[in-house]
């Protein structure tokens, strides 16, 4: 790959959806923040779009676009100045719902996925519980066969959109232990016995719902099954790759943003008779953050090329999530520290952004998981 394969089609796509976010969603961002939870209808504007399903093939509701596509979501976005919001849609698009695309069945698709991308209904992915994060080998979850049911009983924790989720994509155990008895279902949440014991208050991402979910003797038809049953955990690991790479692309997007903002600041503010950004110390730190991050983006590209032509690609992603991730610590640092008071006053992009920045390196796999996983891909560990 010597150039990302943008087209007139993705250009056309990445200018609507710039106005839309810069118009619908940035005005809002600290009003969301405050509420704790951003209006379903940005999942219905969004769905006009086309921006929800836009890599998904139009018989099930989709815009028919390819990977590239995915990847101007997730880049443009991040002009809402709300990480909360564009993880909320994210998730409905890209994390929740590709595995039903991938193995659902023509009835699953009907009745789950081409309503999310409509944004008719919300949808989570419910795999972390209490006790288990990217431990998903472990999970406690179970679903034992009844008759033509499955009986779910368990937890999940640290759900995106799990106050107000209308069906779950849900990672249970429903045989022994380990990787080998993980199961998927689409699991709808007006099933008896389904709780939301509570929304998680977290440091940063304000306005994206996060919650601990309860399942009690909860029964779902088998035809919900997605997939083989035992056969989960694999869908799962390759459900992940997506997510981390959407995280990856929103996070150097993020990085540009921010010091574009951070210029653009100190232009206007000047001390000791001149403007903040014609001093050597911010100059050169300003460069040395934008030399970063046009090496995160083309590492990011790298695996977005090798993700979208379906090549392996767990090393790049990991390695992508990782350096994106950590690279974004400093840059915000920086930003915020650039525009001095003002980047502590949670009104300013830059203040929320030093806030919700944080979860990179933990949400999706650790930064420490992260180097474990590329560990095991290179030789010599």
């Amino acid at each position: 790959m010597i150039a990302p394969p943008f087209t007139p089609e993705h250009d056309l796509f990445r200018q609507n959806l710039r106005t839309y976010v810069e118009r619908e969603l940035a005005p809002h961002a600290l009003e969301w923040d405050e509420a704790g939870i951003f209006p379903r209808e940005v999942f219905r504007g969004l769905a006009e779009l086309g921006a929800l399903g836009v890599n998904y093939p139009e018989e099930v509701g989709g815009s028919g676009g390819d990977y590239w596509h995915v990847v101007v979501l997730a880049e443009e976005l991040v002009r809402s100045h709300n990480s909360g919001v564009n993880m909320g849609i994210l998730v409905q698009a890209q994390i929740a719902t590709p595995i039903i695309e991938e193995i659902g069945t023509a009835e699953q698709k009907r009745e789950f996925l081409a309503p999310a991308l409509a944004g008719d209904k919300i949808a989570a992915l419910g795999i972390s519980e209490p006790d288990t994060g990217s431990d998903v080998a472990n999970i406690k979850t179970t679903a034992r066969r009844v008759g033509d049911d499955y009986v779910i009983n368990g937890a999940k924790m640290w759900i995106t959109n799990g106050t107000r989720a209308d069906f779950i994509t849900l990672a249970v155990r429903t045989g022994g232990a380990g990787y080998g008895g993980i199961s998927l279902l689409t699991f709808p949440t007006d099933a008896k016995g389904f709780s939301v014991s509570k929304k998680l208050e977290k440091v940063g991402n304000l306005s994206s719902d996060t919650a601990l979910l309860f399942f009690e003797d909860c029964r779902v038809p088998v035809r919900y099954l997605l997939g083989e049953e035992d056969a989960g955990f694999y869908h799962i690991m390759t459900n992940f790759q997506g997510e981390r790479l959407v995280a990856s692309i929103g996070a150097v997007a993020g990085m540009q943003q921010m010091v574009e903002d951070a210029i653009r600041y100190g232009n206007e503010r000047g001390a000791f008779g001149k403007p903040l950004v014609k001093f050597q110390v911010w100059r050169h730190k300003l460069v040395e953050h934008l030399t970063s991050i046009e090496a995160a983006r083309w590492l990011t590209y790298r695996a977005c090329d090798l993700f979208a032509r379906k090549e392996p690609a767990v090393k790049e992603i990991s390695m992508s999530k990782l350096f994106a991730g950590d690279l974004m610590q400093r840059v915000v640092y920086d930003c915020m520290q650039l525009h001095g008071g003002m980047g502590y006053v949670v009104e300013t992009p830059i203040a929320r952004a030093f806030r919700d920045v944080r979860l990179l390196t933990i949400g999706g796999g650790t930064s420490e998981i992260m180097k474990e996983i590329i560990a095991k891909l290179v030789p010599g560990f």
